[in-house]
């Protein structure tokens, strides 16, 4: 199935006086929730859909909880999670503390699963 795509005309943010350009942008085709995904998983397995919500709702908590303790989290061809931050330049590494540190957030590495699905996607022009 070919994902919608719509097309944006966008300025260029460092030059306002630069013509603008037209982009495709992507068409969401809605949401999946936590839920939706605990139902999917145990149509195609033995396992009932309560089982699998607990075990969703721990991964959920285990993912964050490693991530604050420095751990990457590898969840195979899904892909990982790590921290990543920002930080402000001292002159010498004896001036860098903790303070230097500005923004924190979390990376996520496609796996090769998601990796091969975006590789495959074919885009056609929303009506």
């Amino acid at each position: 199935m070919a994902i919608k795509f719509n097309v944006q005309e966008i300025g260029n943010p460092q030059d306002a006086a630069a013509p603008k350009k037209f982009y495709a942008r992507p068409v969401s085709s809605g949401e999946i929730t936590l839920e939706d995904l605990a139902s999917d998983i145990s149509h195609a397995s033995s396992i009932n859909e309560a089982d699998v919500m607990a075990v969703l709702y721990s991964l959920v908590r285990e993912i964050p909880r490693n991530i604050s303790q420095g751990y990457i989290v590898r969840l195979g061809g899904l892909g990982s999670f790590r921290l990543g931050t920002g930080s402000i330049g001292s002159e010498t590494a004896e001036e860098v503390t903790s303070a230097n540190i500005h923004r924190k957030r979390v990376l996520f590495q496609n796996g090769a699963r998601i990796k091969k699905a975006i590789a495959d996607l074919t885009f056609r022009k929303s009506e």
